[in-house]
């Protein structure tokens, strides 16, 4: 009985790296949208939505293994060397999973600065917009009151 739910622990572990591969490949394509120019934000905004659904999917993983464990703590600490091997597996398969976490982590805070420069770019853009519009804004009024003489009162009085 408790060899299934080792079996069924492992094969979340084994699950839980797959989707920590899949939320890489996200983040590398997130870099790669994020260094051309002009970042698409649009595509940037779907690889959002999709690592979003596997970071649920890791969420249910993770529940479902802490309440599994929970259930069988008791026997794996009281019988440790019969269950030896399994525990052996389930503990480099954290440590797997531990390292791609790492990983990922990495990841998000490179894409997070690339994002920030994407932004001050895009506030750089907007902020210049703005002058060049202000500018001829100026420069067409000035030229339609060029033609017009405005009234001038000077003193004569010294």
């Amino acid at each position: 009985m408790i060899e299934n739910y080792l079996n069924i622990l492992e094969d979340s572990l084994k699950k839980k790296i797959d989707v920590l591969n899949r939320i890489q490949e996200v983040n590398e394509v997130q870099t790669d949208i994020l260094k051309r120019e002009p970042a698409d934000l649009e595509a940037f905004d779907q690889t959002v939505d999709e690592k979003d659904l596997y970071v649920n999917e890791l969420t249910k993983l993770d529940d479902g293994f802490e309440a599994l464990y929970d259930k069988i703590k008791q026997e794996l600490v009281g019988n440790k060397q019969k269950y030896a091997d399994q525990i052996r597996r389930l503990q480099e398969l954290i440590t797997q999973i531990t390292d791609r976490s790492v990983a990922i982590q990495a990841q998000e805070e490179r894409n997070k600065a690339l994002v920030e420069d994407c932004f001050r770019k895009e506030r750089q853009q907007l902020g210049q917009s703005r002058r060049n519009s202000k500018a001829a804004y100026g420069y067409y009024q000035n030229m339609n009151n060029k033609n017009v003489s405005q009234p001038h009162f000077m003193d004569q009085k010294k």
